[in-house]
């Protein structure tokens, strides 16, 4: 084990992490960017291929999925809100890449463990209440699972103190961040998820037919 202590904060304590560590945020952040690659296109679908298909057409395979009363919480797809989920677990890689604090792993490890809960739940509806697949939600799943099983990797690889004994150093953690490296690429992508939003706001010319 390395000792790695990269904060231009002290702290009371030490941890120590595998070289490996590293190398599974990296992995972590890079799952985390597909999979909100895939709520992006599945917020698409719901609000570009969605409108276009006729009240009264059957639907069936994924169109009947993500059409379901359980693919919307309060009108909103569970693509974006899914989107949330994964700009919320690259905004945390990002943050322990800056300070390489192990609170943020230990706050992960709910998070995580919250997205896999939830995606089986998803996965139920499909396959037991829906009768359907979505290659997309099913990737979106694969991907909460993969995370999850990454952060207690990571776990693994790491000697880190008691949650307990680092959750009053918040604020220290906090004090040494750089926010635009952690904030900046999560703001792109709420800017992202928002611009969908906008677009079918916006008055744009009618379709002509051709005659």
């Amino acid at each position: 084990m390395s000792t790695e202590i990269q904060s231009p904060v002290a702290f009371d304590y030490e941890w120590e992490y595998s070289p490996r560590v590293t190398t599974l945020f990296g992995l972590f952040a890079f799952v985390a960017v597909l999979g909100w690659l895939v709520t992006v296109a599945l917020t698409a679908i719901h609000l570009f291929a969605i409108p276009a298909i006729p009240p009264d057409a059957p639907v069936q395979g994924s169109i009947e999925v993500i059409t379901s009363p359980w693919a919307y919480v309060l009108g909103i797809p569970l693509a974006t809100l899914g989107g949330f989920y994964y700009l919320t677990t690259i905004g945390f890689a990002l943050w322990w890449f800056d300070t390489r604090h192990p609170l943020l792993i230990k706050i992960l490890t709910p998070i995580t463990a919250s997205g896999v809960v939830f995606s089986a739940y998803f996965v139920y509806l499909q396959l037991g209440v829906i009768g359907e697949i979505c290659p997309f939600c099913m990737m979106s799943a694969a991907a909460t699972v993969i995370l999850f099983a990454l952060e207690l990797l990571i776990l693994q690889k790491s000697t880190t103190p008691s949650l307990s004994s680092m959750g009053s150093d918040l604020g220290r953690v906090l004090g040494g961040t750089n926010y635009a490296v952690v904030l900046l690429p999560i703001l792109m992508g709420l800017v992202t998820i928002a611009a969908l939003f906008m677009v079918p706001l916006l008055p744009l010319p009618e379709v002509v037919p051709f005659a």
